[in-house]
């Protein structure tokens, strides 16, 4: 093995992710100094670009952008990223029980009765959200009925319609990329207070999905790096061992590099933090917690055509299915809508069973779905995308870590205490937007301003 090159810093911070770029940042506004060492060949994480000709690109990784997420809007523009809406023009699409039917506004008219009900238990779920501490789940009033229940536990009591669950599963698909039996209704309750409202998670316009950035979201974290220099981000060098105690600092081992700081911001996922070995090891608290956050099962599919060819058939692009594979549709063309994208997501089960098939048969029936829907010239892509991030190896799923019932009970006070030297960043441990872009880029500054004032 190649001697390591060895650094002496202020701060180390593991992840090259947003909120590992955001700490490092902070940190250097702060005027410490800072080395950021990345297992990818690249910055981004969970963000991430792929040309797809013609100077265009799509996102396969985290892509939108929406009210309320007011430091990535802040520092896409301190960063001159641009952003442009969601195409939501025209009728939105549901295929239920066998039939296709157009529909206007977020949720589909199945029935004036489901309709009601979905409002009455979405009405309920904010009630619920409120109570929840955003900086301590764990202290809600009645917090151990709600974290002894899965999401399906709740649904099945309050939605006593087959549509009304239909609709409410989908959504919880589409923002944890899990099924609503492996979720704790107290972590649904805490991410929806952690967003404003359960609209703001599912809704396109006015919601989570509502705009786009110009050029890709992965401009942020690469213009985040630029600024940076390359001096300070280290990439292709997973962190294979963290060494702290004793003098109180922390040095951390990476292929090829080895920083030795006064202090570490460690900005991965939680449970792939729990991969590294830690010397002398973490407490059992906190490695217990890491082994009860499992992140989220999606693959991201999209077709590409020559034009949005359903924009001319006064659709919008947005589309569910109670079928599948793809439950949730979107246009995810180009600002200027040449080319034609159709994007559409495998979550939860369906990512599970899916990721495991060849990768033509994959292909094979998320066209198959965007054909079911859109018609026959869905049935010939000119060319097709996707990512599997449970295949990626520093990654290991998508979109974010969720607590399975009891989690935040037994453990929720050792998510964000830091461990001697050693701060924690990332979108799981943010208390705004927990979860998304903002949330990752919330957290990376507040880890930042947490290491330094103890620096």
């Amino acid at each position: 093995m190649a001697a390591a090159d060895t650094h002496e810093v202020d701060l180390v911070v593991v992840g090259a992710g947003l909120a590992g770029l955001a700490a490092a940042r902070e940190a250097v506004a702060a005027g410490s100094s800072v080395v950021v060492v990345e297992a990818r060949d690249r910055v981004g994480g969970r963000v991430l670009n792929e040309d797809i000709g013609g100077g265009n690109v799509v996102e396969v990784g985290g892509q939108w952008i929406g009210p309320t997420q007011d430091r990535l809007a802040a520092l896409a523009r301190e960063l001159g990223v641009d952003t442009f809406p969601t195409w939501g023009q025209g009728e939105n699409l549901i295929e239920y029980a066998g039939g296709l039917r157009r529909y206007t506004g977020a949720i589909p008219r199945i029935n004036p009765l489901v309709l009601v009900e979905v409002e009455r238990a979405q009405r309920r779920l904010n009630r619920l959200a409120k109570r929840v501490p955003l900086e301590a789940p764990w202290e809600t009033r009645g917090a151990t009925r709600l974290d002894g229940q899965t999401a399906a536990t709740w649904m099945r009591r309050n939605l006593p319609s087959k549509p009304g669950r239909m609709l409410m599963e989908l959504g919880i698909e589409a923002v944890w990329a899990a099924q609503p039996e492996d979720i704790s209704l107290l972590h649904v309750l805490f991410y929806i207070h952690s967003a404003g409202s359960l609209e703001l998670l599912f809704d396109t316009e006015g919601g989570a999905q509502q705009d786009r950035f110009v050029g890709g979201s992965q401009l942020v974290p690469l213009r985040m790096a630029s600024e940076l220099g390359a001096d300070r981000v280290f990439l292709g060098a997973p962190v294979r061992a963290i060494r702290w105690g004793g003098q109180g600092g922390v040095t951390v081992e990476a292929d090829g590099v080895s920083v030795q700081a006064r202090r570490a911001v460690v900005a991965v996922a939680p449970t792939l933090a729990g991969r590294i070995a830690y010397d002398p090891p973490l407490p059992g608290f906190r490695d217990q917690l890491t082994q009860r956050m499992p992140l989220g099962t999606v693959a991201k599919c999209m077709a590409i055509y020559d034009e949005p060819f359903w924009r001319l058939e006064g659709l919008s692009g947005q589309g569910m299915s109670d079928t599948g594979p793809i439950r949730l549709t979107f246009d995810n063309s180009p600002p200027d809508g040449v080319p034609g994208v159709m994007l559409g997501f495998l979550e939860g089960r369906r990512a599970r069973e899916l990721g495991r098939v060849p990768a033509e048969q994959r292909r094979e029936a998320v066209i198959d779905c965007f054909t079911r829907l859109y018609g026959p010239r869905a049935a010939k892509p000119d060319a097709y995308v996707e990512r599997l991030w449970a295949e990626e190896e520093w990654t290991r799923g998508c979109y974010g870590c969720h607590m399975p019932p009891g989690a935040w009970t037994s453990y929720g006070p050792a998510l964000r205490e830091p461990i001697g030297p050693i701060h924690w960043a990332g979108a799981e441990y943010a208390t705004r937007w927990n979860g998304y872009m903002d949330g990752a880029v919330r957290s990376g500054e507040a880890a930042a301003r947490e290491a330094v004032a103890r620096l």
